[in-house]
């Protein structure tokens, strides 16, 4: 398997080096990671959660070198990269600089609330929830539709703190899951969600099952900002994978993606 986000310590919040990175996912028996860094943004947007603009050259510098040492092992070199109204043209300057393997998409903001950073979570207290996962869903497939991604991150983040709505919100992501499938994207499936309040995958079992139906590819990351979240609980993640009807997943290789199997109990 591989493991397809992760991050380093120019984001300003992670910790370990990329080496270290490689080495618990050698330990961990996989075949190789993809990195991918918050990336650089207008200098007005959330710039102390992510790399800044001067800070990429050397980012490619570092991983380069680091897939040059890593022989056999695949090393990918790829961004995560916020998808925010009016940001998009930010984002295609980024690709046109570099030859990315993976570049994940990902909703962090709805309107100027940062709806997953931990000081901002009494928000989710004075809004209506369903309206809140409305809103996302409906950015979210603004992002499918840009072309600037090949996967969506962490499908339904807003869940991070805890916070659903007691009707669920599988209804309010179908619109966003069809985009997601007629673009041709894949989805982040993130074992952070483990990790965090949200105590579930990142997308949900039902959402998961949706996108089995609807023939979209997944992508296995753990989100780690740290070595030891390394493949966090990805065999948890690939019995889930395996029980909604996936036998495959895919990482990306300069851009494409390459098939590998899920291999489980069942596939002898």
């Amino acid at each position: 398997m591989y493991d397809s986000h992760m991050h380093t310590p120019l984001c300003k919040h992670a910790t370990g080096a990329p080496a270290e990175y490689v080495q618990a996912a050698r330990e961990a028996g996989l075949l190789g990671i993809v990195m991918t860094d918050h990336s650089p943004m207008p200098a007005w947007f959330d710039p102390e959660v992510r790399m800044e603009l001067a800070e990429l050259p050397f980012y490619h510098t570092m991983l380069e070198k680091l897939r040059a040492e890593s022989g056999s092992f695949y090393v990918g070199i790829g961004l995560e990269a916020d998808y925010h109204p009016g940001t998009e043209y930010f984002v295609r300057h980024l690709r046109r600089q570099y030859d990315y393997d993976y570049i994940i998409g990902s909703v962090h903001y709805i309107g100027a609330w940062p709806f997953d950073n931990p000081h901002y979570q009494s928000e989710f207290e004075e809004r209506d929830l369903r309206e809140v996962y409305r809103a996302y869903f409906k950015l979210v497939a603004e992002a499918a539709r840009t072309g600037l991604f090949h996967a969506i991150g962490h499908l339904d983040l807003p869940k991070v703190m805890g916070f659903r709505p007691p009707q669920g919100y599988a209804d309010l992501a179908e619109e966003a899951l069809e985009v997601i499938a007629g673009e041709g994207l894949a989805l982040d499936v993130n074992t952070a969600g483990w990790r965090k309040k949200a105590a579930e995958i990142y997308p949900s079992p039902e959402l998961l099952a949706r996108a089995f139906e609807l023939k979209i590819p997944v992508v296995l990351g753990s989100d780690a900002h740290r070595p030891q979240d390394v493949a966090h609980r990805f065999a948890d993640a690939v019995a889930l994978l395996r029980s909604v009807g996936y036998r495959e997943a895919v990482v990306f290789k300069a851009g494409k993606p390459e098939t590998y199997a899920l291999a489980g109990a069942d596939s002898q």
